[in-house]
């Protein structure tokens, strides 16, 4: 089954998490807490800036995506960042990856989104056989770009 997240699947959700920074081989990456989840997820008031959908196999949590909304200059529209998806090991093949992002391209279609967007490791290439197969194209001429630690701060103080 797939689901909106609920408050109560927190946990499992930064269990998933933790599996995939393992898999993507940055475990000591993780710094998110199951507050830290709630305040982005569900805010005790404000709206969220956040979202996650789950696969859930027999009262378990197997499977996440988590997303939040983009704005394209271009088309003057919101679009669906996918920021992570992730499913257990011992249920991949059963498509449940496809039908998490059937939901969230869902969303995009009926909210009027023109874009869902997301980034892969190049070494990944089971998730690009799915993304390709779903029908996703690869951006090759644009190259992921980020600031952290001593640079964002660097950076942020010449504001």
């Amino acid at each position: 089954m797939i689901r909106a997240a609920e408050p109560a699947d927190l946990p499992q959700i930064l269990d998933l998490v933790r599996e995939l920074a393992a898999y993507e081989r940055e475990p000591e990456a993780v710094t998110g807490t199951v507050e830290s989840y709630g305040s982005c997820l569900f805010p005790d008031g404000g709206s969220p800036t956040a979202w996650a959908h789950v696969a859930e196999v027999e009262g378990r949590v197997v499977g996440i995506a988590v997303w939040f909304l983009t704005f394209s200059t271009w088309t003057g529209r919101n679009g669906v960042w996918l920021e992570d998806l992730y499913v257990s090991p011992a249920h991949r093949g059963e498509g449940l990856g496809a039908a998490l992002m059937a939901a969230l391209a869902k969303i995009c279609v009926e909210r009027g989104y023109p874009r869902m967007e997301w980034t892969v490791l190049d070494w990944n290439e089971p998730a690009l056989e799915v993304y390709r197969y779903l029908g996703a194209v690869p951006m090759h001429e644009w190259t992921t770009q980020r600031l952290t630690g001593d640079a964002l701060r660097t950076l942020g103080g010449r504001a």
